[in-house]
């Protein structure tokens, strides 16, 4: 048995959506440094452009301003892509969060995260299936990584109605597009994240009562960088080639305290 190369990915290319912040950021650099080719996917033109410009200074990386919801968005990603001739590591990360309390949830507003959450997700994964069957063998099939949410694995203790109800119904898209596409060599994973710092949470981590409130039983801290990246590596490595159909929470236990 030779493990030496378990866990290399380098040369494989793979697509961060909602790559340029918070987790899709940390997944994207861990990619980028593993020795990827990587493409990133937001909606602004800055922040697509500073990040790539980050990346690249480590290694390769290219951005791709596009909106996943829209089908002008999904021919941009295909446009940049489509040339490489391969896509091998396909992570669904954009994502979009709402909350209200009981009685103030509005529809519309609830759509839009559906829309994004899941729609638009399985909308992506068909436009870059042909991308995907073309590397997929059994020795070392194509990767689709869905980062989902503890929060979609149980209620949590704010009003995130949309959120939650959305990584949910994302986590049994990951179960039906495991089943549908094992038979392809491609296999479907998810990743339910517990807290972990970005530009949307950083105001709730100045209150230390909120920030203990969130902390693993494992290490009394939140999650970082390489916890992310490190699993997501994982999923994209032969090291997991016969892996597919599951959700790996990543909260320091978490899971296990909060059932």
């Amino acid at each position: 048995m030779d493990i030496s190369g378990l866990f290399d990915i380098r040369g494989k290319v793979a697509l961060v959506t909602g790559g340029t912040a918070g987790i899709g950021r940390m997944i994207a650099e861990g990619l980028v440094r593993a020795g990827a080719d990587v493409f990133i996917c937001a909606r602004k033109v800055d922040q697509v452009a500073t990040t790539e410009a980050e990346l690249a200074a480590l290694g390769r990386c290219r951005g791709v301003v596009a909106d996943i919801q829209s089908d002008e968005g999904l021919a941009a990603i295909l446009a940049a892509i489509t040339p490489m001739q391969r896509l091998d590591i396909l992570v669904n990360n954009a994502g979009r969060t709402w909350e209200a309390p009981l009685g103030s949830v509005e529809k519309s507003s609830m759509m839009k995260v559906y829309d994004l959450n899941v729609a638009s997700t399985l909308m992506l994964v068909q436009a870059l299936l042909p991308l995907l069957r073309r590397v997929a063998t059994v020795e070392d099939p194509a990767r689709i990584i869905n980062i989902a949410s503890l929060n979609g694995m149980r209620a949590a203790d704010r009003s995130n109605f949309p959120y939650s109800t959305s990584k949910a119904a994302m986590l049994m898209l990951n179960e039906h597009l495991a089943r549908e596409l094992a038979g392809e060599n491609i296999t479907v994973n998810a990743i339910s994240p517990g807290f972990f710092p970005s530009r949307l949470t950083a105001h709730m981590l100045d209150d230390p009562e909120f920030r203990a409130s969130v902390a693993s039983p494992l290490g009394g801290r939140i999650g970082a960088s390489e916890d992310i990246a490190g699993t997501v590596i994982y999923l994209a490595s032969k090291a997991s080639s016969w892996l597919t159909g599951w959700n790996i929470p990543l909260g320091g236990g978490r899971k296990v305290i909060d059932s």
